[in-house]
């Protein structure tokens, strides 16, 4: 039996759901055609699926032995969704329904963080009738208002005087009913990503307009990826090991990614969590496992492969 073969037999049919209603449709709809190419590429029965288009219940008709989750943002990579493929019984990629769901609250992460000593930036939720003063004695300039439950930075801003502060939040309320705010931290910003139980080398990023936001990340072309990052070996040791230990304490399983600052002193702060990464070509876990000698077919097989149910802890039937 041949490599591609072997491949097609242990997958089985594979669903690959790409889409979806959230703010980041179209990123999901450019993830879940790559991952979908590769698939087909290595022989193997995959069928892409938008819960935008027809009803989740539908995917027991197609009889698949595995879910690939390329969606995005709320309603794919929240806990809604994995909790469906939990009672339907389709084994899926990547983290759980805790996980999932806590992953994508990012104050709530932070809270978890926290609790267990991992070092994050200091953080409130925010609403309307918030003493805007005391918002900014309590963080200090400049500071980052975002969305709680929303990604690729969308409806974030950097703000730099308390003037700022209410605008910044009508912003963020038009992506998500939480806003908080954030102390922000000056220097260099990291990713890195988890595959499996292996720790990816880390990737430093560089936006050319000092801000790295939804368009740095996905339609400009002057976005630098350092790769490797520059850190030293002791560094990058510390890097992954407290990556490793803020995935694992989020509840997060399969692969993601964790966002990472360093400082003026060199201190290492976690911003949060990613438990459905792009796979884009602009996307950096391919990035990552590229370097590693790991191609981008091998990176979709590879994560396929690791499909799993969380409640029964069951392996797909192949």
């Amino acid at each position: 039996m041949s490599d591609r073969d072997r491949v097609a037999e242990t997958l089985g049919r594979v669903v690959v759901l790409m889409g979806g209603r959230s703010a980041e449709r179209e990123v999901s709809l450019a993830s879940g055609r790559a991952v979908l190419d590769a698939l087909l590429r290595q022989g193997v029965d995959a069928i892409a699926f938008d819960p935008a288009e027809r009803p989740l219940l539908e995917l027991g008709a197609l009889k698949p032995d595995r879910a690939f989750i390329a969606l995005h943002g709320r309603g794919g990579e929240d806990g809604m969704l994995q909790g469906a493929l939990e009672w339907l019984g389709i084994p899926y990629t990547g983290s759980g329904v805790l996980g999932s769901a806590l992953g994508m609250d990012k104050e709530r992460t932070k809270h978890v963080w926290r609790s267990v000593g991992l070092p994050t930036p200091d953080s409130m939720l925010l609403d309307s009738h918030h003493d805007w003063q005391n918002v900014a004695e309590r963080l200090g300039f400049p500071m980052v208002i975002k969305p709680v439950n929303e990604g690729s930075t969308l409806g974030l801003s950097i703000v730099h005087s308390a003037a700022d502060l209410e605008k910044a939040w009508e912003l963020s309320r038009r992506y998500d009913a939480q806003v908080m705010a954030e102390r922000f931290i000056e220097g260099d910003e990291y990713t890195v990503a988890v595959l499996g139980d292996e720790v990816l080398p880390s990737i430093r990023v560089e936006a050319a307009s000092g801000f790295y936001d939804y368009e740095a990340k996905y339609t400009r072309n002057d976005t630098l990826y350092h790769l490797p990052s520059g850190l030293s070996v002791e560094d990058e040791a510390a890097i992954a090991e407290l990556t490793r230990r803020a995935f694992n304490a989020a509840g997060a399983r399969g692969w993601g990614r964790v966002d990472v600052m360093r400082d003026a002193q060199n201190q290492f702060w976690l911003l949060e969590i990613n438990t459905s990464p792009g796979m884009t070509g602009h996307s950096l876990v391919p990035q990552a496992a590229a370097y590693k000698g790991i191609d981008f077919d091998t990176l979709v097989v590879r994560v396929a492969a690791s499909a799993s149910l969380e409640l029964t802890q069951a392996a797909p039937k192949h």
